[in-house]
């Protein structure tokens, strides 16, 4: 396993998640998130600024696993202004603070609710799994892959986990549904799941239907208020100036150390 695979992903089995939250431990440890915060924004399926993942219960009582879905083509990618949500030739969408204006556009489109912000914090950033993306650099497994004890969790090549989904489907198919969950909603995600029960909860409801949700980025904003629109400009316009003086400042300096050294 290394980066050289096409479109890495990970394949959910629900029948055998036993709600152990090993694989939220794993997490927490391996991103350095600490004990968790209660905030009166923290959302009631347990996702934060500092947890990237959560065990929720279904309304049939099944554990399911919810982090992000790193959508094959992500919303959150489509509509941050600045690029600080972008997206890795593997697939793996990722997030750079350095660039961030602090907009939540990304927040407000994700399908699926899953970015967080930093509310607490001075210098708030947008938060939620990055599947272990170092890791992946390195040769490893994703930490919450490694950790779950009972191999709910399988990574690889998406085209292989789709394969490897249909293959349990048609061998089991009084133990699923008929589906594979994030194969074709919303232009596909490179989370999978195959489960015994509708996850609607999930956000895999059909509506808009398979449709990528790029697509119907503007027709989206086209409904926020422009006011806002307009401070997002302003905003966007603001951090390209403030960019732009930053980097003449330090080519200043630059030459000015540069003069005083051949001095």
């Amino acid at each position: 396993m290394s980066l050289a695979l096409k479109h890495v992903g990970v394949l959910v089995d629900v029948t055998r998640c036993i709600g152990c939250n090993q694989c939220i431990e794993a997490c927490v440890v391996e991103n350095d998130l600490g004990e968790l915060r209660h905030t009166p924004q923290q959302a009631p399926d347990g996702l934060s600024d500092r947890r990237f993942a959560a065990i929720v219960e279904s309304p049939q009582g099944a554990y399911v696993r919810k982090a992000c879905r790193h959508c094959l083509q992500p919303a959150c990618v489509s509509v941050c202004p600045v690029g600080a949500m972008y997206q890795t030739p593997e697939g793996v969408v990722l997030y750079d603070y350095a660039k961030c204006m602090g907009c939540r556009y990304c927040m407000m489109a994700c399908p699926y609710g899953i970015p967080r912000y930093e509310w607490g914090s001075t210098a708030p950033r947008v938060r939620k799994c990055n599947l272990c993306y170092e890791r992946l650099q390195n040769g490893q497994l994703p930490a919450c892959v490694e950790a779950c004890p009972e191999q709910a969790l399988l990574f690889g090549e998406r085209d292989e986990l789709l394969l490897e989904a249909r293959r349990r489907l048609e061998r089991s198919p009084n133990k699923y549904l008929p589906v594979v969950y994030g194969e074709q909603e919303l232009g596909g995600t490179s989370v999978l799941y195959i489960s015994p029960e509708p996850l609607d909860f999930l956000g895999f409801h059909g509506a808009p239907g398979d449709q990528p949700y790029p697509e119907l980025t503007w027709n989206w904003l086209s409904r926020t208020p422009s006011v806002a629109l307009a401070m997002g400009g302003l905003m966007t316009g603001l951090f390209w100036v403030i960019g732009r003086r930053m980097q003449a400042e330090e080519k200043r300096a630059a030459r000015n150390t540069s003069s005083s050294h051949e001095a």
